[in-house]
C-alpha cells in the first residue's frame, strides 16, 4: 500500500467514526422530556408566567410601560 492510500484510508475512517458519534449523541438528546407533575408545572407557571400570548393591543392604546 502506498502512503497516499493509507492516509487516504485512516482519513475516511476516522470521518466514519465521527459521522457515527454525531448521530449516536444527537439521537440521545432529541429524547422526550419526562413530562412534569401538576406541581411543578405550577412552579414554572408562577416563576415565568403562563404560556399564554398576551392580549392584543387596542386601538389607541400606548405601548410605554406603566410606571
Amino acid at each position: 500500500m502506498t502512503r497516499p492510500v493509507l492516509i487516504a484510508s485512516v482519513c475516511i475512517m476516522i470521518a466514519e467514526i465521527a459521522a457515527v458519534t454525531t448521530v449516536v449523541l444527537v439521537r440521545g438528546e432529541s429524547c422526550a422530556a419526562p413530562q412534569m407533575s401538576e406541581e411543578q408545572r405550577a412552579t414554572r407557571e408562577k416563576f415565568f408566567g403562563t404560556g399564554k400570548a398576551p392580549p392584543p393591543i387596542e386601538k389607541g392604546q400606548e405601548m410605554r410601560p406603566r410606571w
